[in-house]
């Protein structure tokens, strides 16, 4: 199984699957995103890794930090940084309602899905708090017999 290349929902580029298991997804918003031609053309090729990303509000804008969007191969003079904040689009009372959020102790913003929507590259970040130990041996059980359950309705 070390071969097989994992699928996602149509359109989606990169999804967060660690983001569910990390934090309790409390709300989700959809933003655009600030990007350079090359960006958008390694996007387009389905190349980008949200795992470690978050989002942070400074001085009235949200940015997006941690996701890596590989340089596009063909582009070699005008590259971009693999790594590099990125401007997230939203609007002003969305922004307003983060700022009040993420004051909270241990909300933080994370960033679940990147998307095309038509031609527009989008991120979906979902206010989280993060699960204790507790919280995601609970969720494992969960999954675990969920997936049990699966099986013996597949071998009947």
């Amino acid at each position: 199984m070390a071969g097989k290349k994992r699928t996602f929902a149509s359109g989606d580029v990169a999804t967060n699957r660690q983001a569910s298991f990390r934090y309790h997804l409390i709300d989700k918003w959809e933003c655009g995103m600030v990007l350079t031609g090359t960006e958008v053309k390694s996007l387009r090729d389905g190349k980008a890794q949200i795992k470690d990303g978050y989002a942070a509000v400074r001085e009235g804008e949200v940015w997006l930090h941690n996701v890596h969007i590989p340089p596009y191969p063909p582009a070699t003079t005008g590259n971009h940084e693999p790594e590099r904040p990125r401007k997230l689009l939203l609007k002003r009372s969305e922004i307003e309602k983060l700022v009040g959020s993420t004051r909270e102790k241990g909300l933080t913003l994370v960033p679940t899905r990147i998307y095309f929507s038509g031609p527009r590259a989008k991120v979906e970040v979902a206010l989280g708090r993060g699960k204790d130990l507790h919280d995601k041996r609970v969720s494992i059980r969960e999954r675990e017999m969920k997936r049990e359950m699966d099986r013996a309705i597949r071998g009947r």
